[in-house]
């Protein structure tokens, strides 16, 4: 087992300064401790008609369910993510128990 993962995937808005965007989100990992690694990336290699559009995604790993369950309502959660819906264009959310198929190395 790999713990509880919650993986989000967006399209920011055209006018939307990102790295204010990234920085909110890194402030708000370092700062909830239920949130065991946070990690994110640009997509810089998918051809466009398999990227549809999105361009960023974020994953946080949590120990167990009830841990991201706590995450959801934590103050800072709440008030990061009324900015963070309003610079999105699309976005799609997995939360789920991961299976560790491979440790890394």
């Amino acid at each position: 087992m790999g713990g509880f993962k919650h993986l989000v995937v967006v399209k920011f808005k055209e006018d939307v300064v990102v790295e204010a965007i990234l920085k909110g989100m890194e402030k708000l990992a370092s700062e909830v401790d239920a949130v065991k690694s946070f990690e994110w990336g640009q997509d810089i290699e998918s051809p466009e008609m398999l990227r549809q559009g999105y361009t960023h995604a974020f994953l946080m790993t949590f120990e167990k369910k009830e841990d991201y369950t706590a995450f959801t309502s934590h103050p800072s959660h709440i008030e990061f993510s009324a900015t963070f819906v309003t610079a999105i264009d699309k976005f799609v959310v997995l939360d789920f128990p991961s299976v560790l198929a491979k440790s890394p190395a």
